[in-house]
């Protein structure tokens, strides 16, 4: 094999390793069996922390999740699983762990190099469905946090439809 071709190949494997896979992320949707988009009652251990308004608007809740399922990432202590629901639907999963360097290597070896938000100091991965995001929060945590795009587009539709339904009214 030529010289040329050799280094052809290593330049495209390389860059072919190092693309994106997020339909992968789509195909997960969310971390280990809790899903985006699935009812609160899907998830065993989950227990009610409070009601409140997202965004100062839409009535949503917020669970804990204890469950042995979810204490480990391989060897990397879970300290928190919260969930916040939507009508009892998941439209966010905040996951905070241990500050390890493996947790972002695993992450990247299945959706990819991550694309960083300076404004934010955020490294996220996203799709046309959902978007996560990788923080670091205090010096020994790090946070994943799981967005769902189609529930926050749902709580904008039906507060449209109830400006619609008081245009109605009149």
């Amino acid at each position: 094999m030529s010289m040329q071709r050799l280094l052809f190949l290593s330049i495209f494997v390389s860059v072919h390793c190092f693309c994106q896979d997020l339909s992968e992320l789509d195909r997960r949707n969310g971390f280990k069996d809790i899903k985006l988009g699935e009812p609160i009652d899907s998830v065993s251990g989950a227990k009610l922390s409070k009601e409140f308004k997202e965004k100062n608007e839409y009535p949503a809740k917020l669970y804990s999740v204890k469950n042995s399922d979810y204490e480990k990432i391989g060897e990397v202590k879970v300290h928190k699983v919260e969930l916040k629901t939507y009508k009892d639907l998941i439209y966010e999963i905040r996951v905070v762990v241990s500050k390890d360097p493996r947790v972002m290597k695993a992450l990247e070896s299945l959706y990819g190099k991550a694309e960083y938000d300076l404004k934010n100091d955020t490294y996220f991965w996203k799709t046309e469905n959902l978007i996560l995001k990788f923080e670091s929060e205090g010096r020994n945590k790090l946070v994943l946090l799981y967005v769902s795009y189609g529930l926050h587009n749902k709580m904008k539709e039906d507060k449209s439809q109830k400006v619609d339904d008081i245009a109605d009214d009149f």
